[in-house]
């Protein structure tokens, strides 16, 4: 009978231990980091210090103020001006791009969420999310940040505000 116990608690420690190691695989290394993906992502963007694997990369309001873009944000929104990117359909609502700006600046890994104006997912237009997708990829601007003496990656957003088919706002 003791035996018996002893098996029973051995083969319920290993059996749990498994379903613990199997479980924490799933998640992200921290909440909001993004998936390398081959199909959408380049294979030649680099994170900093491990390749694409790179454990921990910051948000873009961790380690400095303000906007670390070349110009600020001004000089985004005068290239999208220039651009003139708009629907002929009268959508109205939002157009997230969120993305990985590495160490050297670069930008990669790369994802997109439109919602309507109730914040529901929704695709508005896929014209124009494609071309805001593209117009966001072509932004070269963007500053290495430097915490504590070291260059890191960090996640950067931008939100294009639309009304009426037109980008009204860029966010944040």
């Amino acid at each position: 009978m003791i035996k018996a116990v002893y098996f029973f608690t051995l083969f319920s420690s290993v059996l749990i231990s498994c379903q613990v190691e199997k479980n924490s695989n799933k998640y992200p290394n921290t909440v909001g980091d993004i998936e390398f993906d081959g199909k959408p992502d380049d294979i030649d963007f680099k994170k900093c210090g491990a390749g694409k694997d790179a454990p921990f990369s910051f948000q873009y309001y961790q380690g400095t103020k303000g906007f670390d873009y070349k110009g600020e944000k001004i000089a985004i929104v005068e290239k999208l001006k220039k651009e003139n990117i708009y629907s002929k359909k009268k959508i109205y609502g939002y157009i997230t791009v969120r993305f990985l700006v590495n160490c050297e600046g670069k930008t990669g890994l790369f994802r997109l969420k439109a919602m309507n104006s109730d914040l529901k997912d929704e695709v508005l237009d896929e014209e124009v999310e494609n071309k805001l997708l593209k117009f966001t990829k072509s932004l070269d601007g963007w500053q290495p940040k430097d915490i504590k003496g070291f260059k890191v990656d960090y996640y950067q957003y931008l939100t294009y505000k639309i009304e009426n088919g037109k980008v009204s706002e860029v966010l944040p």
